[in-house]
């Protein structure tokens, strides 16, 4: 049974669980859903939920706290990120023509992001070591100190908090070892907006 034998109301609340589910891998607790939606009595919610539950749409698991389940199977195939390949702690080419993807179930998923793997110890005291993946939002400019992908003039790329200083731009490691980058000029790729540790 789809949604559009729902009232208005039914279909929000489907709509915030499916969501949830979607997104951080578990649904709402009751408590979640009415302050979602101003619904001050838990016995406000519980009647959307058998509602929901009558129509097929939810199965809810007695005594547990956030056993709502959908009855559909989700498709996760959107909450792939493309995996553009490695960023060095040196510099290195980006392979956006690579057609690999990586599923992190929602985590960080919106459509201008992507996933590079680090390659080398540069941001070490940032706690992203050789190895662990990088979350990037595609954008043009960055604030000063923003941890950023960065192109050079000669085609490279690589991960460093990024300074623009009086005629020319310091890419600064997040190791004590290693000298900041001086460079003319630089595009910024996009800024760093999530790590996942590889533990592999």
């Amino acid at each position: 049974m789809g949604t559009k034998q729902l009232t208005d109301r039914q279909r929000r609340v489907y709509e915030l669980i499916r969501e949830l589910i979607l997104n951080r891998g578990y649904g709402p607790t009751v408590r979640e859903i009415g302050e979602a939606f101003g619904i001050k009595s838990p016995n406000g919610v519980m009647c959307h939920l058998r509602a929901l539950e009558r129509k097929g749409l939810i199965h809810r698991s007695p005594n547990k706290s956030r056993a709502i389940e959908l009855t559909e199977k989700l498709d996760r195939q959107n909450h792939s990120l493309p995996m553009a390949g490695m960023v060095a702690a040196g510099t290195t080419a980006l392979a956006f023509e690579q057609s690999d993807t990586m599923d992190f179930s929602g985590m960080f998923c919106q459509n201008d992001r992507f996933i590079l793997q680090v390659s080398g110890d540069s941001m070490i005291e940032a706690h992203i070591q050789d190895g662990d993946f990088v979350v990037i939002q595609k954008q043009e400019s960055a604030e000063p100190g923003q941890m950023v992908v960065a192109e050079l003039p000669s085609g490279d790329s690589t991960l460093k908090f990024w300074f623009p200083e009086e005629g020319r731009i310091r890419l600064q490691p997040a190791n004590a070892e290693m000298s900041p980058l001086y460079v003319d000029d630089a595009k910024v790729v996009g800024v760093a907006v999530g790590v996942v540790r590889n533990v592999l």
